[in-house]
């Protein structure tokens, strides 16, 4: 349980860091942090919460993580129901307490997206269906590498924090104007809840592609360095 509660802390504050920014400061006049800074914040949320919760829970905040943990020979498959349903309501209850804040001031409307995932019209830039598939998988498939390396019983120990953080940041940066950038279902479901239409219609790609990606990260990153215990 208490992994599991840790799972919940940890996505719901990569929720309200992540997403929180993009809502509340993002489009701020003059003083907007812009998609730069939410990149940053969502780096923050997993480098803040990987040396706070790691130690407890492994710091995964992300059912693709868990995934491809899974995959790479990391992460008992035992425990991937547990850890994907607490990662899921963390997301949810981290989305619940931005909605509460947003919705202080007048010109709050859900139908501005509220930082949820999608393509083709509801793409930042209008990026195609494609594109929003392909970018979430190579994203995806590139986070968990970076996890798998940065976490390797031969990587350089109390880094690897650090090293995820800003790989997430750099990943956001590459792809908020393709999807908003998921790479994590979690958060994606959190958002398209509260949005529902459209958010929930195209809800099925942020957790597809991420999957797919995590999946194709363990599998070779398992064969690169196969000793891993």
């Amino acid at each position: 349980m208490k992994k599991l509660l840790a799972e919940f802390i940890g996505t719901l504050w990569l929720v309200l860091g992540g997403c929180g920014s993009a809502v509340l400061a993002a489009g701020i006049p003059d003083l907007g942090i812009g998609f730069a800074g939410v990149a940053l914040a969502f780096g923050l949320t997993v480098l803040t919460g990987a040396y706070a919760l790691g130690h407890i829970s492994g710091a995964h905040f992300n059912p693709a993580v868990s995934i491809g943990l899974w995959m790479g020979g990391r992460f008992d498959g035992k425990e991937l129901p547990g850890y994907i349903v607490s990662q899921v309501l963390g997301g949810l209850a981290g989305a619940g307490l931005l909605y509460l804040m947003a919705t202080g001031i007048d010109s709050f409307s859900l139908s501005d997206g509220f930082a949820a995932n999608g393509f083709g019209e509801h793409s930042p830039m209008g990026y195609d269906m494609t594109s929003a598939l392909v970018t979430e998988i190579v994203m995806t498939f590139m986070f968990l590498i970076v996890i798998l390396g940065a976490t390797h019983k031969n990587a350089s120990p109390g880094f690897a924090g650090l090293a995820i953080g800003l790989a997430l940041t750099l990943i956001h940066l590459i792809s908020i104007p393709v999807t908003n950038t998921s790479v994590n279902p979690a958060r994606s479901t959190s958002q398209a809840l509260f949005v529902g239409d459209w958010a929930t219609g195209q809800l099925w790609l942020f957790w597809v592609a991420p999957i797919v990606g995590a999946i194709l990260a363990g599998i070779v990153y398992k064969y690169l360095a196969p000793n891993q215990d």
